[in-house]
């Protein structure tokens, strides 16, 4: 009976998706030895509801076909594999969990799928993957730091850890540290309160071969954090040493920033990374749904690339919906299911201007379009300012140079009225429901 059941579970996988096929067929046991009454175990009511509805039909058919017969075919909740009857000890079915990814020698771990072979290159990024193949393989310059730069889910963290996992392969000697800004303020915070700093200066200064740093931007305004830094990197350039850092801002950006450590950031090969375009988009997408077994028809891979253009955050998040609703409702990935899932996930971005959102921010603070962009600091005045300032960010593309003059502020005062309602949403529950209600407004088109 255990053949007939292999033989079944095979044809099945051919008419099926993959995926469909993993997630519903091949979790079933068999559990008895009786060929006319066949019961087959699920892992729980909700499995054995969607399996009975979706495929029941198609398994008992071929269960038919398989043994010639008219078989009764029957779902259970349970598993044949830990059934004990013996009430014997068993072993713990939990297994360790597979080794998905690499720890480097101090901070976060790399994400294993975060390689060179893994990045899509495009005409928006093939300058910044170029450079970081460079350093990671020892290639002949005379650069050895690198500052990736591009918005939030452009790819930046992909590349630094791809460095990381390359040098980690080609020179498994090297010492490799992955970590963000913030875990290095905090660590030095702790370092000074356990009275350790020697032993914190000398984990990066004495023990470090690369170092992956992302995030710097973070460190704007963190005058004691900023100094310790430069002297690190000063160790780390003198002993030849490779740095890579991440930011969303330029060096000359990000306000509050120690000369010293500016100079050492704008000393770095500087390296963006734009939006990828439709062709390089669709790529992405074919890239993603190949490594994840997904089996999506050529017509809405360009669908999901031609809507979803913000960020390859995006694209995945578009891609792994389409895929999961076909999965769980039994459905095929066509044009109707996929509209469904990215119509609540695209923004109405043409229509969102720098003035749009001033207008509607005053609208609902009570001030005017004068007051907003005026020299005044006061507070019914600041905040609309810096609300409008932080939107105009998320909503446009307009970089920030361009922001700040349209509030008549400098780029480096821009940046830092998008850090105090950044702060404000972690801290403040009004600027929290503000924010949120803002949101609204702008995705649902209705300001």
């Amino acid at each position: 009976m255990e053949v007939v059941w292999k033989k079944v579970k095979s044809v099945i996988k051919d008419r099926i998706a993959k995926h469909s096929f993993q997630m519903w067929i091949e979790p079933l046991d068999l559990r008895n030895d009786d060929p006319d009454h066949w019961i087959v175990t699920c892992p729980n009511f909700f499995f054995k509801k969607r399996v009975n509805d979706l495929y029941g039909k198609l398994l008992a058919a071929e269960l038919n076909n398989a043994t010639g017969n008219q078989c009764h075919l029957s779902f259970e909740v349970g598993s044949k594999k830990y059934a004990n009857p013996l009430n014997e000890k068993l072993p713990n079915p939990q297994l360790p969990l597979p080794n998905v990814s690499i720890r480097p020698h101090s901070g976060r771990y790399l994400r294993r799928e975060f390689t060179f072979d893994q990045f899509v290159v495009g005409a928006n990024n093939d300058f910044a993957f170029s450079a970081s193949l460079s350093l990671a393989s020892r290639r002949e310059n005379q650069q050895n730091a690198l500052f990736l730069l591009s918005k939030t889910g452009m790819g930046k963290s992909h590349l630094s850890q791809a460095i990381g996992h390359h040098v980690l392969s080609e020179y498994p000697k090297e010492r490799v540290y992955y970590v963000t800004a913030e875990d290095f303020s905090n660590e030095m915070v702790q370092a000074f309160r356990q009275d350790s700093i020697n032993t914190f200066k000398g984990k990066y200064r004495n023990k470090c071969d690369v170092l992956l740093l992302e995030d710097i931007h973070y460190l704007g305004g963190k005058q004691r954090t900023q100094v310790e830094l430069a002297l690190t990197l000063d160790s780390l350039f003198e002993a030849g040493k490779r740095i890579i850092f991440s930011s969303c801002y330029l060096p000359g950006d990000i306000p509050k920033l120690h000369d010293k450590l500016r100079s050492r950031l704008s000393g770095s090969l500087i390296s963006q990374i734009d939006p990828p375009n439709f062709r390089t988009r669709v790529r992405i997408l074919r890239k993603k749904a190949l490594i994840n077994n997904y089996h999506v028809p050529d017509p809405i891979i360009e669908y999901l690339a031609g809507e979803l253009t913000e960020d390859i955050r995006q694209l995945e998040s578009g891609l792994n919906g389409v895929a999961a609703k076909s999965s769980l409702l039994g459905a095929p990935i066509d044009l109707n299911l996929t509209e469904s899932v990215v119509k609540n996930m695209v923004r109405q971005r043409k229509k969102i201007t720098i003035d749009v959102i001033k207008k509607m921010v005053c609208k609902y603070y009570n001030c005017t379009l004068k007051d907003m962009v005026s020299c005044s600091r006061k507070q019914h005045f600041v905040r609309p300012r810096q609300m409008a300032i932080y939107l105009s960010r998320r909503y446009t593309d307009a970089p920030l140079q361009s922001i700040g003059k349209a509030f008549n502020r400098y780029h480096a005062t821009a940046l830092h009225s998008i850090h105090c309602i950044e702060r404000g949403l972690k801290e403040n529950s009004a600027i929290q429901k503000q924010v949120a209600f803002f949101n609204q407004k702008l995705e649902s088109g209705r300001f």
